[in-house]
């Protein structure tokens, strides 16, 4: 999903809406309660899920838009191109993110099937930047949002009345390929649009949650989930098929009643603390995972494309990836140690944060947080910028990150900053140029 926050779903945490399908799908698989993105924006995430790659190493940063003239380049290897080769049938319904023209669309990256949005579903002329302009000065800086489906635009401008069935579409679209697929393998992404301002919902979900619209959002998208789960059950094929839910980012915290909640974690989308990085993830595969347990070691969306690859048998990239195979943490999770000595939180092409075991380590940075009040109905607050200090947490103990305790363990400072200088120079010196025209 795109800005839903870590509690967010039932079994996180969440307040005002219930989420049941997510919460049974919780009981019958694994709830990872230290996942985290690669950065904390929308496409810069969804590059290092389908690549394995920290969003640096392929210059895949940031939130492209409708001006961008670059995305996704032709060299690295996504997992939808990684099982195509193996035979399965591959499709994305929901937002793409990875390069709005065609060189860069799904297709020409291991999709036989795509059906959504380009980027976000507020990049359009209703925007709340622009809303004071005329819609000819609208246009300018927002053109009319595109609905794709393969390579051809099939909607030139996406109105709010087609928003409202984003995430039913989506979902029919999802039951109708799982339908004409179930006799062979095959890979299945939904990235719903939602909850991403400015938030949409069929007139089925409106008035659902005690949480208003926001609520309302959540509880369709676990509807979602529930018919893609009944598709599966229906054609027999649940207890061998891994199912995976996550989110992109933490939530975009501004938007107040129509953002969602990273209760108790600190700050949110855009930030490296830990309510912009750690998102919800439920992993459902009978066959192989036990049911109704909850793995507490850390893990990101990189460590995909490596336990995918080494569960179906795919064959490595030709390039280095960063990401390492989890397998033994979704299996056995109470046991299996993480094959990572740390991960490596930036913010743009910066460096900010370290996560290695219980330890959370912030270099110094600056870092946006909310002024006062956050906005309301769909228009921001403003954020301010704050200066953080090399800081030191004990996330066991201090999961808000509230007490710095950097003075009290100066051998772990010292470890955490001199691996988090080693990594970014290697990367630096190791990065791959993202696409061009």
């Amino acid at each position: 999903t795109d800005d839903q926050g870590y509690a967010d779903v039932g079994k996180f945490g969440a307040k005002g809406f219930s989420t049941p399908h997510l919460d049974r799908m919780a009981d019958e698989g694994l709830r990872f309660t230290n996942w985290y993105v690669p950065q904390a924006v929308c496409g810069a995430s969804r590059a290092g899920l389908l690549t394995g790659c920290y969003p640096n190493r392929i210059n895949m940063l940031g939130a492209p838009g409708p001006s961008s003239l670059g995305g996704i380049a032709d060299g690295e290897v996504l997992i939808s191109e990684m099982l195509k080769d193996l035979g399965y049938a591959t499709a994305l319904f929901g937002k793409w993110h990875l390069g709005h023209l065609r060189k860069f669309l799904p297709l020409q990256h291991g999709f036989d099937e795509y059906y959504g949005l380009p980027y976000s579903n507020d990049m359009w002329p209703y925007h709340p930047g622009v809303r004071h302009l005329s819609m000819e000065k609208r246009l300018k800086r927002w053109p009319h949002l595109p609905m794709i489906e393969g390579n051809e635009i099939i909607n030139k401008e996406v109105s709010p009345e087609d928003q409202v069935s984003l995430t039913t579409s989506y979902t029919d679209k999802a039951v109708d390929f799982i339908t004409r697929n179930r006799t062979k393998p095959f890979f299945l992404y939904v990235a719903h649009s939602m909850p991403h301002v400015p938030l949409f919902v069929s007139e089925k979900f409106k008035g659902k949650s005690e949480q208003g619209l926001y609520g309302d959002v959540i509880m369709e998208i676990d509807w979602s989930v529930g018919q893609i789960l009944s598709a599966l059950k229906k054609f027999d094929l649940a207890d061998n098929t891994l199912v995976l839910f996550t989110s992109d980012n933490g939530p975009w915290l501004s938007y107040g009643n129509h953002a969602g909640s990273a209760h108790p974690l600190r700050e949110g989308k855009g930030t490296t603390w830990e309510g912009g990085q750690r998102v919800p993830c439920i992993v459902r595969w009978p066959r192989r995972i036990p049911a109704g347990q909850a793995c507490h070691t850390p893990a990101m969306h990189i460590d995909l494309f490596p336990t995918i690859q080494n569960i179906v048998g795919g064959t490595e990239p030709p390039h280095q990836i960063d990401g390492r195979d989890i397998t033994a943490l979704l299996t056995d999770p109470a046991k299996a140690k993480s094959p990572h000595e740390a991960y490596f939180f930036y913010r743009g092409d910066r460096l900010e944060a370290v996560r290695s075991e219980k330890w959370s380590l912030h270099l110094n940075h600056s870092y946006r947080s909310l002024k006062d009040q956050p906005g309301q109905d769909g228009i921001p607050g403003p954020y301010i910028q704050k200066q953080t200090e090399v800081s030191l947490y004990d996330l066991e103990n201090d999961l808000s990150q509230k007490r710095n305790i950097a003075e009290d363990h100066p051998r772990i400072v010292n470890r955490l900053r001199d691996l988090a200088k080693r990594f970014d120079a290697s990367l630096r010196a190791n990065k791959r140029p993202r696409g061009s025209l």
